[in-house]
C-alpha cells in the first residue's frame, strides 16, 4: 500500500472515529436502545463513491476495531462488524442499481446494518425472538439513513466541486 493511500485512509479513519465519538454524546440510546445516527457512515460512503471498494472495506474493518477499543468493547465490536459488513456489501450492490440516489444507498446501508446486528445478536444470545425488535430498528434506520444520506450527498458535492477531494484522494 502506498504512502498516499495509507495517509488518506488514516485521515478518513480519524474523521469516522471523531464522528463516532460525537454520536456517543447524543443521547438517542436513552429513548430507543440500539439507535444511532450513523454519521460515520458518511465516511464509508465517501470511500465507496470517491475512492474504491477495497479501501472502503479496509476502512470499515479498522473503524470497527478502533471503535470497539475506544467506545464499545469486544461485544460492541462484534455487533458492529456484522452490521458494518452487511451494510457495506449492500451499499456497494445497491449503488450499482440505476437511478438509486446516494440517499437511497444510505438508507439501504442503515437498514442492513441493523439487520446484521440483530442477526449477530440472535446468534450470540441464542434467541430468535430478538428479531421482534427489528421493526423498531428499521423505522429508525430509514429515518437516520435519510439524514446521513443527505449529509453525505452535500458533503460529497462540496468535496468534488471544491477539488478538496484531490488532496484526500
Amino acid at each position: 500500500m502506498k504512502t498516499k493511500s495509507i495517509t488518506r485512509l488514516s485521515i478518513l479513519l480519524t474523521v469516522a472515529l471523531i464522528l463516532g465519538y460525537f454520536e456517543n454524546l447524543i443521547p438517542l440510546n436513552a429513548s430507543i436502545p440500539g439507535v444511532k445516527l450513523g454519521l460515520s457512515n458518511t465516511v464509508l460512503m465517501y470511500a465507496i463513491y470517491m475512492i474504491n471498494i477495497k479501501d472502503a472495506f479496509i476502512l470499515m474493518i479498522l473503524k470497527v476495531i478502533l471503535s470497539g477499543i475506544l467506545f464499545a468493547g469486544v461485544s460492541g465490536a462484534i455487533y458492529s462488524f456484522a452490521g458494518g459488513l452487511l451494510s457495506l456489501i449492500m451499499m456497494i450492490v445497491i449503488k450499482k442499481v440505476p437511478d438509486v440516489s446516494i440517499i437511497g444507498v444510505s438508507v439501504v446501508g442503515a437498514v442492513f446494518h441493523n439487520v446484521g446486528q440483530i442477526a449477530m445478536a440472535s446468534l450470540v444470545v441464542e434467541n430468535k425472538y430478538i428479531f421482534f425488535y427489528l421493526p423498531v430498528l428499521l423505522i429508525s434506520a430509514v429515518t437516520t439513513g435519510v439524514l446521513t444520506g443527505i449529509i453525505a450527498k452535500y458533503t460529497l458535492k462540496a468535496l468534488s466541486s471544491n477539488n478538496i477531494s484531490t488532496y484526500i484522494k
